[in-house]
């Protein structure tokens, strides 16, 4: 059998007429532009905006960029399938493809931690919160999101390149880990076991954010500031949760249990929710919530037709 690195795998999630193909294009092209754009958006008016350098805005252009990468993970591609011929990728690509996924995943599960963490201290220990998230805190935050997301996935890609391949068609139309080591003839038990450490490692963390809400959930019923805080802050962070983990929960059970006679426009929406919902949704919930936010990006907006008329 020829070495992994010269294997060209088939993706095989795409089997639609090519006129079906080319509405998808339009439909894909469109969604990932706007969602390019609003995240765009919400990042360059926090880093252009003093009033807006806030942990909790610093935070959310770190969870904004991660949805852009999770997107130019998944979209490219798939906008190059619609339209080719042949559905192929190189192993290398594919593992490159599943680094790309997997980090935003990762980094997006710790980043919303890191969120409810921040949210905690803001809400349940206003008076300490300067003192506790300093400018110097919000920078090791967010360097321990990427490293640690970063090594979470390294490790995952090289116990998966290790897997000698039996097969090269891949049932989806992006590669994931889980399908790629389905496809190996030798024993996945050390993939197996680090998927089970991970799987208790993101509940962990999602445990944690419940413990956190059950606290804010305490403080803003006691005060009426805290309770506007809540709802403008914390609501949205926790709507976000919810999608990117259900999300997250319809990808991992349409892997195991999915499949068969569904229709292939379907178990392709289901296997990509979870990369194009949250990166979608993220910025217009937070974009609508937060006052702050919202207001600049409405003063941005204004301001430009009206330089125009006076320039003309």
């Amino acid at each position: 059998m020829q070495n992994n690195s010269e294997m060209v795998l088939v993706l095989q999630g795409l089997n639609d007429s090519l006129t079906n193909r080319r509405i998808y294009f339009a439909f894909a092209l469109t969604s990932y532009l706007f969602t390019i754009f609003v995240n765009l958006t919400l990042i360059i008016t926090v880093c252009l905006e003093r009033s807006l350098h806030e942990p909790i805005y610093i935070f959310l252009c770190n969870l904004c960029f991660n949805g852009v990468c999770g997107a130019s993970s998944f979209y490219p591609k798939l906008l190059h399938d619609l339209l080719a011929d042949a559905h192929v990728i190189t192993y290398t690509g594919c593992l490159t493809q599943i680094f790309a996924v997997y980090s935003y995943v990762f980094c997006e599960f710790t980043s919303l931690t890191v969120m409810a963490y921040d949210r905690y201290l803001a809400i349940c220990r206003p008076l300490q919160y300067q003192m506790l998230m300093t400018k110097k805190k919000v920078a090791q935050l967010l360097l321990l999101t990427w490293n640690f997301t970063l090594l979470e996935t390294l490790v995952g890609i090289i116990l998966t390149s290790r897997l000698p391949l039996c097969g090269r068609h891949v049932p989806k139309i992006f590669c994931t880990n889980w399908e790629v080591v389905k496809l190996s003839c030798s024993s996945t038990t050390l993939n197996n076991i680090y998927g089970f450490i991970l799987t208790f490692s993101h509940i962990s963390q999602t445990g944690l954010i419940l413990v956190s809400y059950s606290h804010l959930v305490r403080a803003s019923v006691r005060l009426q500031s805290d309770r506007r805080k809540f709802v403008q802050t914390c609501l949205p962070h926790l709507i976000t949760l919810l999608v990117f983990t259900g999300s997250l929960t319809f990808d991992a059970m349409y892997s195991r249990y999915g499949g068969g006679s569904t229709l292939q426009v379907l178990q392709n929406a289901l296997a990509a929710e979870f990369l194009v919902v949250p990166p979608l949704i993220n910025p217009i919930i937070y974009g609508i919530n937060l006052h702050q936010i919202r207001s600049k990006i409405l003063l941005n907006f204004s301001l430009k037709p009206r330089m125009l008329n006076s320039h003309s």
